[in-house]
């Protein structure tokens, strides 16, 4: 952010007119602003996990949907997955339990966990008040390498689009 601050301080009229006014050279030179795209694909299972991988294809993050988190309501444990360890696709990779029901996480695709929401051992209802957030503090469930089967097993997934659209009528179908 302190680089977006500098480029609209030196963009501000007083700045620029205080150049124009001076005998210095009135070429103004601008560094051009540029971002390499970081975002991330998010895609859902019919399980209501979602998986955000990288721009890069090399590393994911693993959580459960809002959609789930509602369903689930108050949630009082996780169980989380075993670092370095390897799953397939539909795995069960850990558990959630709630004051009305459980049930188990699965892995979106195959992949091997590389860090864990530690924080869901202290704080499990974390997953209930931000569900879908992968920052610190959010809720969710893991970290995760992605090889050469995990970015084929992507094409399986609803997009974001279609995981609501999937939602919607699922929800038409318990009324």
């Amino acid at each position: 952010m302190a680089s977006i601050a500098r480029c609209i301080r030196s963009a501000r009229p007083s700045g620029l007119a205080a150049l124009a006014q001076s005998s210095v050279s009135r070429r103004v030179i601008a560094r051009p602003f540029s971002v390499t795209a970081t975002n991330a694909i998010r895609k859902y299972t019919k399980e209501h996990e979602w998986i955000d991988v990288a721009a890069d294809k090399k590393t994911g993050v693993i959580g459960i949907s809002d959609y789930a988190a509602k369903a689930l309501g108050d949630v009082v444990f996780v169980e989380l997955p075993e670092l370095g360890k390897k799953f397939a696709a539909g795995d069960a990779i850990g558990a959630v339990e709630s004051v009305k029901s459980a049930a188990d996480i699965n892995a979106p695709i195959s992949c091997t966990i590389s860090h864990v929401n530690l924080t869901l051992e202290e704080k499990p209802n974390a997953i209930n008040q931000v569900p879908e957030d992968d920052s610190h503090g959010g809720g969710w469930i893991c970290k995760v390498t992605v090889g050469e089967q995990g970015i084929k097993d992507l094409d399986n997934l609803m997009t974001p689009e279609a995981y609501d659209e999937f939602t919607a009528t699922e929800g038409e179908e318990e009324h």
